[in-house]
């Protein structure tokens, strides 16, 4: 499966591909500040939220332009140079990739304010345009989750909101792809979880063995919208998967989690180097949770579907190999 067009290979030999895994995942980051301090400042309740998103707007415009761009220049750089005016053929990129991301993020914003714990406004961190434009978005807790069912509902919101918003970008991206020879599509591959697989096989339909797709930018965004939430999903520490499981299992989260570990590194082995950095990360984030307040208050029946359907997007998203070049 591709996610480029065939055109921006040639620069990608030569130039410098951001590696997602060097991304920070779209996630909550329980930041406690002193009461003295009081609430926060206009510049960060509302001026960096605003500027970091339009950035991110540019940077990620910029970058589905490029994907497009079958022309002489060389280089994202030389493009916006020279060709200005094509950036608005990023805007099915961009704009699919950033509602994805901006309802992951509401979603935990949301569900912040419900369970009345103070939080941002969602952070878009902008990025270089080789691949993406961004390093996806965060949003800052001004206060700890104290409550079991808060942290649950705060931890699940974002991953199955935003799954949900990937899904029908895939439907429509997949419509709009097209099937080409596969000896037509040297370059970077992108790795095909089993709902991709299953959504191919639904509305394009099974493909010989020297087929393959190119997606179309749409559909490029949603797969990376699946993989974010697969990478959110894991079960480590104060990543949305790490909250969802403590609030589930409690403090087997952690076992679960020096599971999940040797897994990474051995498919950061055998498949993707990207999964060392996210090993390595997991080590510095942390692999346990920190505890609750009420951490014998069950959550419930319903939480406890939701949690499981968290689970199953989590295996239907999840790529051992995310990238690879052929």
């Amino acid at each position: 499966m591709n996610g480029l067009g065939r055109e921006e290979y040639r620069d990608r030999e030569n130039g410098t591909v951001l590696d997602v895994g060097e991304q920070p995942p779209p996630q909550i980051v329980d930041v406690t500040e002193d009461e003295d301090e009081g609430a926060p400042s206009f510049f960060s309740k509302w001026t960096l939220p605003i500027v970091l998103f339009l950035l991110t707007v540019f940077t990620t415009l910029w970058a589905g332009a490029y994907q497009t761009y079958n022309g002489p220049a060389r280089g994202p750089l030389n493009f916006l140079l020279t060709s200005p005016e094509l950036l608005w053929r990023g805007i099915p990129f961009a704009g699919a990739l950033l509602f994805i991301l901006t309802t992951h993020e509401l979603g935990h914003y949301v569900l912040s304010k419900i369970h009345r714990v103070p939080a941002s406004l969602p952070l878009f961190i902008p990025g270089p345009p080789y691949f993406i434009g961004t390093f996806g978005a965060i949003i800052r807790m001004r206060g700890p989750i104290l409550s079991r069912r808060a942290l649950f509902d705060i931890g699940v919101a974002g991953p199955l909101a935003g799954f949900v918003v990937a899904v029908a970008a895939l439907i429509v991206g997949l419509n709009l792809s097209t099937v080409v020879d596969r000896t037509a599509t040297l370059g970077l591959q992108l790795g095909e979880p089993l709902l991709l697989q299953f959504m191919s096989w639904l509305i394009i339909g099974p493909l010989p063995p020297e087929a393959d797709v190119v997606l179309h930018p749409i559909g490029f965004a949603a797969w990376f919208g699946l993989f974010v939430t697969s990478l959110n999903l894991l079960p480590i520490g104060q990543l949305d998967g790490g909250h969802v499981a403590y609030a589930l299992w409690g403090k087997r989260q952690r076992t679960m989690a020096l599971a999940f570990l040797p897994v990474l590194l051995a498919l950061g082995f055998f498949g993707w180097p990207g999964w060392f950095l996210w090993a390595f990360m997991a080590g510095l984030w942390g692999l346990g949770h920190p505890p609750v307040l009420d951490p014998h208050i069950p959550l419930g029946r319903n939480r406890t579907i939701v949690g499981w359907v968290a689970l199953a997007v989590f295996i239907v998203t999840f790529v051992p190999v995310p990238f690879s070049v052929h």
